[in-house]
């Protein structure tokens, strides 16, 4: 398993995916993308290169959970988009983070007006 992490047999909540995975989720959440348009993305973020090795086993990871779905461009080229339990699993880690944010009135107010 990618990223020294192991996923449990009912995978599929952001609690078991690494801080990697749950970007590539993010990220797709935009809108459907090829893997070097998430290459470019991730390398924005972090600020460095992402090393193929890291990227595509990480995406095939997702994949395989059912949290992406992978289709083919081309012959050379593949499309990642996030599925509804992708969504969910960001929703549920939104949430989870969101609560734990806003136990101060001040923090809460702030991410209010954030979202709007």
């Amino acid at each position: 398993m990618s990223e020294a992490q192991s996923i449990s047999a009912d995978p599929g909540t952001a609690s078991e995916l690494t801080a990697f995975q749950r970007n590539i989720l993010t990220i797709l959440a935009e809108e459907a993308r090829y893997g070097l348009a998430i290459k470019r993305e991730l390398e924005e973020y972090y600020g460095t290169e992402v090393n193929h090795g890291r990227l595509y086993p990480n995406l095939d990871d997702l994949v395989e959970l059912g949290l992406v779905e992978k289709s083919e461009l081309d012959k050379r080229t593949n499309q990642y988009e996030l599925t509804e339990a992708g969504a969910e699993t960001l929703l549920n880690q939104f949430a989870w983070e969101f609560e734990k944010f806003t136990a101060d009135e001040t923090r809460a107010t702030a991410l209010k007006e954030l979202l709007e």
